[in-house]
């Protein structure tokens, strides 16, 4: 995956949302699987840890993931 491309008119955090929506719908990332840690995003995407953040509070609002407190962020299943 490649990092946030700094010269498009799509904030970094939607960029974020959208690869791992992306990869969510996919079957890459299962319901039930957590996302990768935001260490592990900061690395992939060079972003900052409030853009990341910010991105997967987007899926939250979706309901595509929920955080359990002390273990991570998880994909739920589609309804």
């Amino acid at each position: 995956m490649p990092a946030i491309d700094r010269e498009s008119p799509v904030p970094p955090y939607v960029q974020v949302a959208n690869a791992l929506r992306a990869r969510i719908d996919s079957g890459e990332i299962p319901p039930g699987r957590a996302l990768p840690s935001l260490v592990k995003l900061e690395d992939e995407f060079g972003a900052a840890r409030d853009t990341l953040r910010k991105a997967v509070q987007v899926l939250k609002d979706e309901g595509r993931v929920q955080t359990v407190r002390g273990m991570g962020v998880f994909v739920l299943p589609l309804e």
